[in-house]
């Protein structure tokens, strides 16, 4: 062989073996992870301490994890749709996953359940569409010894395995304390739309409050919350209502998609620069949005990490190690002043990802 075809194979190896050992390293790059646990596990007032979340090397063997999400109508969905599918393929897992297609779809989340445990699910990973409307069947799969994971959503039940989530009461807090911050008592009033969700969901009853309680003795005056699912249309038709029945509203509050159907709305009533948007969690959409302006701020709840400890969770269980019960990333704002610090990777998946349902 020449000397200069040798000197390009090596380099072409090496080449190869540092792209395999980057690869190795961006995969493992999430952990540890900055969160927050709660003690006692599921307590709502339970102590909050930090902690360095690290999940397991792999698993001792490939589990099979069922994963429900209420649906994938939106990038948040999106997002933690990346953070249980990456992770079940770095801990040698299968997972498969099913979406009940929106928030009044209840009964058809249970029966997806009820399916995917029939087929052998070791485990379920559940994004609840109701906060109480599971628990039957909770009750049903912890008597079977079947490990059940509350991601994102917050659910109610007592025989609940295990949390990977965040307080919502915390998220609607922060974006009601950003704006009461920028509204104090005693300067002049602004009325803000607000747009929590779907009624009954518990993540939107626990939003609603932490928001109503931070804009407490400001001068942000609410309007009457309207509640609906989290697909654009719905949202838009509530947010079209609001702006014709008050023309004097100075904020849109709300969802992700809430936001991101907003901008086209202001934009065509040209209330652009007039109105300004907030949202209460991140979606790609909304951190786009503040990067261009036209969004002012959101929580970012790095949903992808929720994901991902969910499916770590699971493997613990199953396998007995242990296992934080009840823990969830640090929630931290998004504006335009400290995007450019934020770590996108943790917070959102990557633009080119599309839903994954299954991993073998």
């Amino acid at each position: 062989m020449p000397t200069s075809t040798l000197k390009k194979t090596v380099v072409s190896a090496l080449t190869a073996s540092l792209g395999l050992i980057v690869s190795t390293a961006v995969l493992a790059a999430w952990f540890p992870y900055q969160a927050e646990s709660t003690t006692p596990p599921f307590a709502a007032d339970g102590k909050k301490a930090d902690v360095a979340y690290t999940p397991l090397a792999k698993a001792s063997k490939k589990w099979q994890i069922c994963v429900s999400f209420p649906h994938m109508k939106d990038a948040y969905w999106l997002g933690v749709d990346y953070g249980v599918v990456e992770e079940a393929k770095r801990l040698g897992v299968e997972m498969q996953l099913a979406e009940a297609g929106g928030y009044t779809n209840l009964s058809k989340q249970i029966s997806q359940i009820e399916d995917c445990v029939s087929r052998g699910a070791n485990a379920v990973v559940i994004g609840a569409i109701s906060g109480d409307g599971l628990n039957n069947l909770i009750k049903s799969l912890a008597a079977k010894k079947v490990p059940v994971i509350d991601v994102v959503n917050g659910i109610n039940s007592p025989d609940i395995s295990a949390k990977s989530l965040v307080s919502f009461y915390t998220m609607g807090q922060s974006t009601g304390e950003y704006l009461a911050k920028k509204h104090p008592a005693g300067s002049p009033a602004v009325k803000v739309g607000w747009f929590p969700g779907p009624a009954g969901a518990a993540w939107v009853e626990a939003a609603h409050k932490g928001f109503m309680d931070a804009v407490k003795g400001s001068a942000v005056t609410v309007l009457d919350p309207k509640y609906g699912d989290t697909g654009k249309e719905v949202q838009a038709k509530l947010v079209e209502d609001v702006l014709q029945a008050n023309p004097d509203v100075a904020y849109v509050a709300g969802t992700a998609v809430t936001a991101e159907a907003s901008v086209g709305i202001l934009r065509s009533r040209n209330l652009d620069k007039k109105v300004q948007l907030l949202s209460f969690y991140m979606t790609p959409g909304v951190y786009e949005g503040i990067e261009k302006g036209s969004i002012l701020a959101a929580p970012a709840d790095s949903m992808v990490i929720q994901g991902r400890i969910a499916i770590d969770q699971a493997v613990r269980l199953l396998e007995g190690k242990d296992v934080m019960k009840h823990v969830g990333p640090k929630i931290f704002v998004v504006d335009q002043k400290n995007i450019k610090t934020v770590k996108l990777d943790d917070i959102l998946p990557p633009t080119s990802f599309k839903p994954v349902f299954s991993v073998k």
